[in-house]
């Protein structure tokens, strides 16, 4: 399931904006891009992501504007520059090399130089936990969304199958006596009416008739259905759980177009089985 929130707090002193984006995955996969300055705060974000977001593949990008720009400065240690520039000209001295740019091979020597964005107080923590819980609740609310919208995709399709459970109730009455008529015009047709044992051939046309019987088939997919619907209106997570119910819909399905030996019930069966493969397709999608 796709997802997306944003949020941004401030201190006055630095503004944090936390987005997160997400596309469909079995699990939950964190890819968090953060400034050097809250590095150390990867651990506590990403234990936040696995309460709060059940699955997918998150991208979780972090940016920090700060309003005071030399909050950010570098500081330079004068006393260890200091040092280190004449420590570098004796020894340029003693070998007889070229003194120009001692300066910057000094700047750039060890602990000279040290970042303000390499640690952030707790205040500004909490500022950026702050703005990561706001874009969680913004992504999550346009997850809860997009969950509304496929539970209706879903319980149309489903309401969709049912109705041409229906239409096969509607238009098998007149099957049994067809297959029967067919059948024992046949037999006059190839041993002749007098030759034909009626008693044998009841016998035969009921056991014939019950092979092609799919009561159960019907009764056994409204069933499922039903448990469909009743499912994805739960409140708990139920992705896998629907998934298995769209299985034995379609084993209901398949089996019906099979026993049903009607070319008019095998279209409607058709028909069906394209809803479910819709059903099945959005099920991807569902946690």
């Amino acid at each position: 399931m796709t997802g997306y929130g944003i949020g941004s707090q401030e201190n006055g002193k630095v503004k944090y904006t936390v987005e997160l984006k997400s596309l469909n995955s079995k699990f939950l996969e964190l890819n968090l891009r953060l400034p050097k300055a809250v590095s150390d705060k990867e651990f506590a974000l990403r234990s936040e992501s696995s309460k709060l977001i059940e699955r997918g593949k998150v991208n979780i990008f972090v940016t920090a504007e700060y309003v005071d720009q030399t909050a950010k400065a570098s500081s330079i240690n004068a006393t260890l520059l200091t040092k280190y520039y004449k420590q570098l000209q004796e020894i340029a001295l003693q070998v007889g090399e070229q003194q120009a740019s001692l300066f910057e091979m000094a700047l750039n020597m060890p602990e000279v130089v040290t970042s303000n964005e390499d640690t952030v107080d707790e205040e500004e923590g909490k500022v950026l936990m702050d703005a990561y819980h706001a874009a969680v609740n913004q992504f999550n609310k346009f997850r809860a969304d997009e969950g509304e919208i496929l539970k209706d995709d879903l319980e149309t399709r489903v309401q969709m199958i049912l109705s041409y459970l229906k239409q096969v109730e509607s238009t098998e009455g007149d099957r049994i006596p067809l297959i029967r008529e067919r059948i024992s015009h046949y037999l006059d047709e190839t041993v002749g009416k007098e030759n034909v044992d009626m008693n044998r051939f009841e016998q035969e046309i009921i056991f014939y008739i019950d092979k092609l019987d799919i009561t159960e088939e019907k009764v056994r997919l409204r069933s499922h259905c039903n448990y469909f619907v009743q499912a994805l209106n739960a409140s708990d997570s139920n992705g896998k759980k629907l998934a298995f119910i769209s299985q034995e819909m379609g084993r209901e399905i398949n089996t019906l177009g099979s026993k049903a030996n009607d070319a008019g019930i095998q279209q409607i069966v058709v028909r069906m089985k394209e809803e479910l493969e819709k059903v099945k397709e959005q099920l991807l999608n569902v946690l």
